[in-house]
């Protein structure tokens, strides 16, 4: 089956007991038992569920896997996924990613004997002169987040390979319909389904997705003794969402083509990040590893001082956290999604006060763009 297909019906588009189209959310937290030693497959919610294993297996499917594992939250995924590893283990993760990513890393496994190097991924050099023999895995989000850099991600998978380690991919930004990184060698694929994945800026969901047969067990056994399943009704939502994700992905991605030129071009704008620019320094790699530039796009204001009547006067555009949705938000990273990172740190990878976060939604363009022109009019 095509992607598209898979993602409305994965392997089973019917309740096989009922016949029900939509799958039934089963809303239980236990299960009944036929008779001591016997089980119908499912004993309690938290370590499967029904309603979820469709979820789980549909997203596998889409990202070319056999396992897929669904949390209540990305950052749940992240948490059980690092119990693959040990004190002791270091992993290099991108410098400029999610900023709380960087806390559930710095501000807390790190406290239990884990060190984390942070690196400019994209530049493949850089990943080369950090690796030492505790390094365990490569840990990337490609696209980067916010600053749209872009990581080589079958180099990494060899280099990471050959010295015996994972590598981890962040796909949140491109999702499965832009891009599978198991294809290029990727280890685990994770993502935060609040995003496109649910698609309408009403669920918490995270996933991962694999197909290492020796992993599996051990991340079904995180997932449940952390307790951090994604709940039924979470996941028939993600379920409902995935049914439409190729057609509101390629939709936000035409409104960001046109907007991103048209904020190139506003005299208010320094730079523009998107990496559908054929300028974008890894441009060509992307059209290598993904099928589109997805709707993420950053920039910098010539002014800081006019980014919060900016923020104040958009309306349609709604100043809110979170990206990937059917409305389109604008989001100010150096306060919001950033703000766990260090200052030098964040302002080396150039998160600074001048950068503004922008994910496109669904919405007629030309009226975002009237939104965005009258908001930067009136700063």
């Amino acid at each position: 089956m095509k992607l598209e297909t898979i993602l409305l019906h994965g392997d089973l588009s019917f309740d096989p007991v009922t016949g029900a189209v939509s799958t039934p959310i089963y809303q239980s937290a236990t299960f009944r038992h036929p008779g001591l030693g016997e089980s119908t497959g499912y004993d309690y919610s938290r370590a499967l569920n029904p309603t979820r294993s469709v979820l789980e297996k549909r997203l596998a499917l889409a990202e070319n896997g056999r396992y897929g594992l669904a949390f209540s939250s990305g950052m749940g995924a992240i948490s059980s996924l690092i119990k693959l590893f040990s004190p002791g283990d270091n992993i290099i993760v991108s410098a400029d990613l999610y900023g709380g990513t960087y806390r559930l890393f710095n501000d807390y496994y790190s406290k239990y004997g884990f060190s984390f190097c942070w690196v400019d991924t994209s530049d493949f050099e850089r990943i080369e002169k950090h690796f030492t023999r505790q390094t365990k895995a490569l840990f990337v989000e490609t696209p980067s987040n916010p600053m749209m850099k872009v990581t080589d991600i079958r180099r990494c998978a060899g280099f990471i390979h050959e010295r015996g380690g994972f590598l981890i991919v962040d796909n949140t930004f491109l999702t499965p319909w832009l891009q599978n990184p198991l294809d290029f060698g990727a280890d685990f694929v994770i993502h935060s389904g609040t995003k496109y994945l649910s698609g309408h800026h009403d669920t918490l969901c995270g996933f991962i997705v694999h197909s290492n047969d020796g992993a599996e067990a051990r991340l079904r056994d995180a997932q449940m003794s952390e307790g951090a399943a994604l709940a039924p009704f979470d996941a028939w939502l993600t379920l409902r969402g995935l049914k439409t994700l190729a057609l509101r992905v390629d939709k936000a991605a035409r409104n960001a083509e046109i907007i991103a030129g048209w904020l190139r071009q506003h005299p208010a704008v320094e730079e523009v990040f998107w990496i559908g620019f054929p300028d974008h320094p890894q441009h060509e790699l992307s059209l290598r590893q993904s099928r589109g530039p997805g709707s993420m796009i950053s920039f910098y204001m010539k002014d800081a001082g006019h980014i919060p009547r900016i923020l104040k006067k958009v309306s349609l555009i709604m100043f809110a956290e979170s990206l990937g949705g059917t409305d389109s938000l604008i989001t100010y990273p150096v306060v919001q999604t950033h703000s766990a990172i260090p200052e030098a740190m964040r302002v080396a990878a150039g998160v600074n006060d001048r950068l503004l976060r922008l994910s496109v939604g669904i919405e007629n363009v030309n009226d975002l763009i009237a939104d965005l022109d009258q908001a930067f009019r009136a700063a």
